[in-house]
């Protein structure tokens, strides 16, 4: 096998192309205990604001926010949830999974890989091993189905013009995004026993924040803050299968949105450094 150059190696990891993980900083902490702190006077609970902090630290590849929030919901109790610390790091890895949909699979490997490394192993050690997404003969086409109903649950009204639109700019992009993303990661698995559900109002969420996060997509952000919306005003975020979110009614309006939007901004700025922006697609950085 061959092996890499120094001069290779170098370039690689050179401090101007930012190789590797965002710092978190005190800066960091504040934002993350006034989020939280705001999210508990608007009534917004701790999975929602959670999912929001979350998406954005992964995005914003910063595995060391996603620890500060995991220390940070276990001393936040409230008067309506006590979930326990294994049930906030499944939560914080779930939606470190399905930010995959949003900010490509490399950013999750290793925000995921550092978030585990960094939690207490009395924690660890309790976290599920069994999969939940394995495709096989008998529940392909119920995923398929249930990745086109939440596709049409997001988009409902110009789901299938979509769809076209997507087509015409190459014939297999509704299909990865339908197959590989809305049945297979996206939506939950029906019949799955799973130690938390990052359901249909949360998932729109992750979008939100990811997507906002990234910048340059706005369309995206448009379509999904739309998603939210309809999620409570066509019955989607009461169905049967969907756990209540708490503020989640209060996010999809106009003052809920103004105010998510705010705070993943703030959260944003802080872990870019106050002026660096965001470092989904920052470019590569002059020499000094």
């Amino acid at each position: 096998m061959s092996k890499l150059s120094n001069t290779v190696k170098a370039l690689i990891n050179a401090s101007y192309a930012r190789p590797g993980y965002t710092p978190s900083s005190a800066g960091v902490q504040t934002v993350l205990a006034d989020f939280a702190s705001d999210a508990a006077e608007k009534k917004v609970g701790l999975p929602a604001w959670i999912t929001l902090s979350t998406a954005v630290s992964a995005t914003m590849n910063c595995p060391e926010a996603m620890t500060q929030i995991f220390h940070l919901a276990n001393s936040t109790a409230t008067s309506t949830e006590t979930p326990s610390p294994v049930q906030n790091a499944e939560l914080i890895r779930e939606v470190g999974l399905k930010c995959i949909s949003f900010n490509g699979i490399p950013r999750s490997i290793n925000i995921l890989g550092a978030f585990w490394s960094s939690l207490p192993a009395d924690v660890a050690s309790l976290l599920s091993t069994t999969p939940t997404r394995e495709l096989t003969p008998e529940n392909l086409e119920i995923r398929k189905k249930d990745g086109l109903a939440l596709w049409d649950s997001v988009y409902i009204g110009f789901e299938r013009k979509l769809l076209d639109k997507l087509a015409q700019s190459h014939p297999d992009l509704p299909v990865h995004i339908l197959n590989g993303h809305y049945s297979n990661l996206l939506s939950n698995p029906r019949d799955v026993v799973t130690p938390v559900k990052v359901g249909r109002v949360l998932t729109s969420l992750v979008a939100i924040a990811c997507l906002r996060s990234q910048t340059g997509v706005g369309p995206q952000v448009v379509s999904h803050i739309f998603g939210l919306r309809k999620a409570y005003e066509n019955g989607d975020a009461h169905a049967e299968s969907e756990q209540p979110i708490e503020g989640g009614p209060w996010l999809a309006t106009e003052d809920g949105n103004i105010w998510m939007l705010e705070n993943i901004d703030k959260l944003m700025n802080v872990i870019g450094g106050g002026g660096e922006g965001t470092t989904f697609a920052p470019g590569i950085r002059a020499k000094l």
